[in-house]
């Protein structure tokens, strides 16, 4: 199943070359204002491609499960919000990943609340920054983030006080 999902990007591809060819050939000068359009495009987000690059390459070299463990346990404090805030938004991958690393955090006395934070800052996508600021600007993509940073710390104290209800 891996092999046809893998070859219909490459159709995908072809396909899009294809059109670039076949507007070539028909009407040449479509493809100036196309092509100058996507190189306007480049140029704006690819500064903070690479920034996003360099920061993704430096937290999964220097973060490791223990060190989560550790910042994100019962007397973490401020440290400990801070840590989720950042963790949130610096993770990667598929959500159902994280379950079991942040299920063994919680079994090793991980707090709800800073877990809950965590998962709420996921929403916070750095690699997707780019597009947020070139469809809606610095102004709006700011505010946005900021916004959903401060709310995910409300979630997660409602969090801990509902789960210390239950308990």
């Amino acid at each position: 199943m891996s092999s046809e999902k893998g070859y219909g990007s490459w159709y995908f591809l072809g396909s899009v070359i294809l059109l670039y060819i076949i507007v070539i050939l028909i009407h040449p000068a479509y493809l100036n204002p196309s092509l100058q359009f996507f190189i306007g495009i480049i140029k704006r987000i690819l500064p903070v491609f690479i920034v996003v690059f360099i920061l993704m390459v430096l937290t999964n070299y220097f973060v490791t499960p223990r060190m989560l463990v550790k910042w994100l346990g019962k007397e973490s404090g401020i440290k400990g919000w801070l840590i989720a805030i950042i963790g949130g938004i610096l993770s990667s991958g598929p959500i159902y990943m994280w379950y079991p690393l942040l299920s063994q955090i919680k079994k090793q006395g991980g707090r709800d609340g800073l877990i809950a934070t965590f998962l709420y800052n996921r929403a916070v996508k750095i690699p997707l920054m780019p597009l947020l600021i070139y469809y809606f600007g610095w102004i709006y993509a700011i505010v946005l983030t900021f916004v959903m940073i401060i709310f995910s710390v409300f979630q997660g104290l409602i969090v801990e006080k509902i789960v210390e209800v239950k308990k």
